[in-house]
């Protein structure tokens, strides 16, 4: 099973590309400048188109764990949530990352905006261990989706089996 109901949410495991999902928004792993480079955020900055850079350079950054919202531009999804992610080694990874998924969700609910599809944040060039993202991602998602929100679909979005894998697994662990 890749998904499971929290209230009146859908939680759901994909594997694909999230650049390709019809949703409100898909969420960028973003680094604190809000600099689309590479992976994720290099995607977004290709199908997306340049509208997307224009806006995190407006916004000018933010913290890791923090979030900022955009447009999706060229993409199917309306908006796109640039959370940061920790880097390996800098201390506090797992609050942080706890912190950037609550910021995007919250964001979701002071929008009014009902589906999201998040990566696996600072799993690539930030090194963060996959098993650990999927328990925190998760974790924290239920956790938010059990009080009150009008958010209808959280989806994360993993680009390699592997990947989709560990979040399958750690989604269905009661």
């Amino acid at each position: 099973m890749d998904t499971i109901s929290v209230k009146n949410c859908l939680i759901k495991i994909v594997q694909g590309d999230i650049t390709d999902l019809d949703t409100d928004v898909i969420v960028n792993a973003a680094n604190v400048q809000l600099i689309l480079g590479g992976g994720v955020a290099g995607a977004i900055r290709r199908k997306g188109g340049p509208k997307i850079q224009e806006e995190c350079n407006e916004i000018g950054g933010t913290f890791v764990g923090g979030a900022a919202i955009t447009t999706g531009g060229n993409l199917k999804a309306k908006h796109v949530i640039h959370a940061v992610g920790p880097r390996m080694g800098e201390g506090d990874e797992d609050s942080k990352l706890t912190n950037a998924v609550l910021n995007s969700l919250r964001l979701m609910d002071e929008h009014e905006l009902k589906t999201i599809a998040f990566p696996a944040i600072s799993t690539g060039i930030f090194g963060y261990p996959i098993d650990r993202c999927a328990k925190i991602m998760i974790f924290t998602a239920k956790k938010y989706l059990a009080r009150e929100s009008q958010i209808k679909e959280v989806i994360f979005c993993l680009y390699t089996n592997s990947d989709y894998e560990v979040f399958n697994k750690e989604l269905n662990l009661k």
